[in-house]
């Protein structure tokens, strides 16, 4: 199996809350963790909204780039930006949630996609993705007006690698 994470799961593997743990979980069981290119850049840009304390962004910050090292990046190539176009003309999708689900479309099956955007759930589960979320079903998930993940915040505590110690 592949773990694919979106913007959403990558920042949440970091803050406090029932979302870390969905994270951690499923990067436990699995050696092999994916992401687009993307993912980087959006989560890197995040920092700032989910941190209250500017040395605790910088923390985040490098907690990401020393994670971003272990990841598989599928790169925005024009295969990829090709599918994704694919997707959003077919699918109720932004074009960056398009980019999320196109690399993950890449990967060998079978795939986990982690997100908590409840507009990638259904969309990630008609491609045949199993899905670790905090939404426990396609209702949940569409039942989200707003699209918009709970507010969480930074945990903190440095201990960003997971818990079973790899």
């Amino acid at each position: 199996m592949t773990v694919a994470l979106d913007t959403s799961a990558l920042i949440g593997r970091y803050l406090s809350g029932p979302h870390r743990r969905v994270v951690l979980d499923a990067m436990a069981s699995d050696p092999v963790w994916c992401a687009s290119a993307l993912a980087r850049a959006e989560a890197l840009g995040m920092v700032d909204r989910v941190c209250d304390i500017p040395t605790d962004g910088d923390r985040l910050r490098q907690a990401l780039r020393d994670d971003w090292e272990r990841i598989n990046v599928v790169p925005l190539d024009t295969r990829c930006l090709d599918r994704a176009a694919e997707l959003s003309r077919s699918q109720p999708l932004r074009t960056v949630d398009a980019l999320h689900l196109a690399a993950a479309d890449r990967l060998p099956r079978p795939v986990t996609f982690i997100t908590f955007d409840p507009r990638q759930i259904p969309v990630a589960l008609a491609l045949g993705y199993e899905v670790a979320s905090t939404y426990t079903s396609r209702v949940d998930a569409a039942a989200s007006p707003t699209g918009s993940v709970p507010a969480r915040r930074w945990s903190g505590r440095g201990d960003h690698d997971d818990e079973s110690g790899s």
